[in-house]
């Protein structure tokens, strides 16, 4: 005879399932950021003939600016959990 074995079943509550795709969205808006910002400032390390100053200047700026937004991202989260 075979045995029917039951699984059990765990819900994920929307509300983690939202901010767990919310933080995937933001390691693709970090690295897509930095890719855009090392682009650019090479083409105008480029045009102006300096070394890689723009280059990096604005690949820091990118990484500053998207762990700022972040960070203000779960504030805002966490503050919402408390409610």
């Amino acid at each position: 005879m075979m045995s029917v074995s039951r699984r059990k079943t765990r819900y994920i509550d929307s509300g983690s399932f939202h901010e767990i795709i919310m933080f995937s969205a933001w390691g693709f808006a970090l690295v897509l950021a930095s890719v855009l910002f090392l682009w650019i400032g090479r083409l105008l390390d480029e045009l102006l003939g300096t070394g890689p100053k723009f280059m990096l200047g604005l690949f820091f700026l990118a990484i500053i600016g998207s762990f700022i937004e972040l960070y203000q991202e779960a504030l805002k989260i966490i503050k919402n959990a408390k409610k």
